[in-house]
């Protein structure tokens, strides 16, 4: 009778194999953590304004003149040497070719800084770095500023080709270049008016006719200071109360050489030109494990991680082997050429963030939407297919644009039509026991009788 319990009892077992596994998958984490990052983006406006240049012609032509003098003396110069001349003794001295006028360029521009963050409530708190939404504005106007002045130089050298007849060459234009950054900084400096900054959320929103994504203006709920401060910030957009979430860990810190998984969007995917504009908001899943726990310079702590990171991954999640978050991407190493260092990379653990969240009021919790997703996943783990359908379907139910899920309906729709569910092989682990334990028992009662 013992025996036979025994194996009731490991069978039992074999039915809840899932259940008791020890931690998801790379593929499992990323099924489940996907739907809730978010890609963060701040847009800084301003008018750009410069006084208009001319060039003194009086002295260009001199100019010109003792080129062709020398020229006729004896001094034999191709077309490219001329205008190598020309455009050298511009450089040496540009405040005798350039002149102000009383006419204004305007120019409008917009910067774009993009990180990532991920929801921590179903009703659109996000979680981010503060430092991609609160740039200081000196480094702001530097960068509208040098940005102005590569259009208006641009423009400028274009006009020079067309009014000379010329075509210049990298090394002439590099030149002119650098003219033009003389002329700017020394005569003619630009100013900035009207800088204004707007924070948005970009995440995935799907459809029955595909995924599409969603952009909310979103609000700065709390917010600490950029590296060496505390690098948290909480957003929040207007929705409903199902959107998909990431669960957060609990305060404790992880373990050296536990398994990470980092969320983000790093700027090389991103802006590359051979990548779909239409999958920029698929994040990018970088793996790694914890390298060492550190101390900010302020003594509070920091994860190193040795997964790779780049800028645009700034604010992104990073989780344990459970799916859960311990930390936020936050800030690399440098190396001497000024690059980040591969494998070298910090995050701030939850217990950072959860401090925010308690001083702003906010219960991080998963919603009613994503409870039943990642039970819908577990099913779907266990080839119970018709199972996770079931959940999937009460899912679109809360939250029918819920990311991924059309997709995860048709799979199952397909595994099922294929006769691939599994859904009742839970009673063949009954069934088995049972025959076992009859078997047992006739056997052990036989030889009792003998």
């Amino acid at each position: 009778m013992r025996i036979s319990i025994i194996i009731i009892l490991f069978f039992s077992c074999a039915m809840q194999k899932h259940a008791c596994a020890q931690g998801f998958s790379g593929a499992q984490n990323y099924a489940l953590n996907r739907p809730g990052v978010v890609m963060v983006k701040t847009v800084f406006s301003a008018n750009v304004y410069v006084n208009k240049m001319r060039m003194d012609m009086r002295i260009f032509y001199k100019l010109l003149d003792s080129i062709q003098r020398a020229d006729t003396a004896g001094a034999i110069f191709s077309a490219e040497q001329k205008l190598n001349i020309v455009l050298k003794t511009m450089y040496d001295n540009p405040a005798r070719f350039f002149k102000r006028t009383p006419d204004n360029i305007e120019q409008t521009q917009e910067i774009t800084a993009t990180g990532t963050g991920f929801f921590i409530t179903g009703d659109g708190y996000v979680a981010t770095n503060c430092h991609l939404i609160d740039r200081e504005n000196s480094f702001i106007r530097r960068q509208f500023i040098l940005t102005a002045f590569r259009q208006i130089t641009q423009a400028n050298i274009d006009a020079l080709e067309s009014s000379w007849a010329a075509k210049f060459t990298d090394q002439q234009k590099a030149l002119l270049y650098d003219t033009y950054a003389s002329v700017y900084s020394r005569l003619f400096p630009m100013t900035l008016n009207g800088l204004k900054k707007s924070i948005y959320v970009v995440y995935r929103k799907d459809t029955t006719n595909g995924d599409s994504t969603q952009t909310k203006a979103a609000n700065i709920i709390i917010k600490g200071n950029p590296m060496p401060g505390k690098d948290v910030a909480i957003l929040k957009i207007d929705a409903d109360s199902n959107l998909p979430v990431l669960k957060l860990a609990n305060d404790e810190l992880p373990r050296v050489g536990d398994q990470l998984y980092v969320y983000g969007y790093p700027g090389p995917v991103t802006n590359n030109d051979f990548v779909s504009a239409e999958s920029a908001i698929e994040p990018t899943l970088t793996t790694g494990i914890v390298s060492a726990i550190k101390k900010s310079v302020h003594g509070w702590p920091v994860i190193q991680m040795d997964a790779n990171i780049n800028h645009g991954s700034s604010g992104g999640p990073v989780c344990n082997n459970k799916g859960e978050v311990v930390g936020l991407t936050t800030f690399g190493s440098l190396e001497n050429s000024g690059g980040l260092a591969a494998g070298l990379n910090f995050s701030i653990p939850v217990s950072i963030l959860n401090e925010f969240a308690d001083s702003a009021g906010i219960e991080p919790d998963i919603s009613t939407a994503t409870e039943l997703f990642s039970k819908g996943l577990q099913s779907f783990d266990k080839h119970y297919y018709g199972e996770a359908l079931k959940f999937f379907k009460k899912v679109i139910r809360l939250n029918p644009g819920y990311p991924t899920i059309y997709q995860n309906m048709k799979e199952c729709e397909t595994r099922i039509a294929n006769r691939e569910d599994e859904g009742s092989s839970g009673l063949k682990y009954i069934f088995i026991g049972i025959g076992l334990f009859l078997f047992l028992w006739a056997f052990f009662g036989f030889n009792k009788k003998n």
